[in-house]
């Protein structure tokens, strides 16, 4: 294990600098929250981690999409890829999770036109490199950046972080990756009815699809 912390830090670090990832913390509010949470009624044992943004954060009753699976929600904000990293050690690690179920990456690229698809790639490896070196044997799901219609510029630089993380994926043992863009269209148009007002986040309808789609991939007690 020590000499794959070695292997793993440089890569890290390299991942951190080139990425900027700020000093300061803009979701530590509800970063707090959570952990106050935690102290309260600390969540059960070996349970499924949802962590990322805010398609999970307002996925407020994933469980009752789930109910033959004991969920923990950690989607906080509008967090980006360096955002759930150096968060880890409050909303992954202390968990002990058997599985993890990733959705992040979208707010990387319509954070800045200077955020290419290969940096948000880049990024991820580097949350699951960081996951892996601290956890080598738990099963990491990613699941496919979405269609937001508000974010039409950028489905084609999404398709691009979808293939090379699902190509990624495929080169390491316990991992899986879950394509929610394509179910979100039919007949080579976006679905209609999947979006709430701002074309942004979804609703029941659209998390209906995701509930499909991811149901296969979650771990079974």
């Amino acid at each position: 294990m020590m000499r794959t912390k070695f292997l793993y830090f440089p890569f890290l670090l390299l991942m951190l600098l080139v990425t900027n990832i700020c000093i300061a913390q803009p979701y530590a509010d509800e970063i707090k929250a959570f952990k106050k949470q935690d102290s309260i009624s600390f969540p059960p044992e070996k349970a499924i981690l949802f962590v990322g943004s805010s398609s999970f954060r307002k996925w407020t009753n994933v469980q009752d999409y789930f109910p033959g699976y004991k969920i923990i929600n950690r989607g906080f904000g509008g967090s980006s890829l360096p955002d759930v990293i150096n968060y880890a050690d409050d909303i992954i690690f202390p968990y002990d999770p058997k599985q993890i179920v990733i959705y992040c990456g979208e707010n990387d690229l319509a954070s800045s036109d200077t955020v290419t698809a290969e940096i948000v790639v880049n990024r991820f490896k580097a949350l699951f490199f960081l996951i892996r070196d601290r956890m080598p044997d738990v099963p990491i799901v990613f699941v496919s950046l979405k269609p937001s219609p508000s974010r039409e510029k950028l489905w084609p630089q999404m398709e691009d972080v979808n293939k090379a993380v699902k190509k990624f994926l495929k080169t390491k043992t316990n991992t899986s990756f879950v394509d929610v863009y394509h179910k979100m269209f039919k007949r080579g148009k976006l679905k209609e009815g999947l979006f709430i007002e701002d074309n942004l986040h979804m609703n029941q309808k659209g998390y209906t699809i995701w509930q499909n789609a991811i149901n296969p991939y979650l771990l079974k007690d």
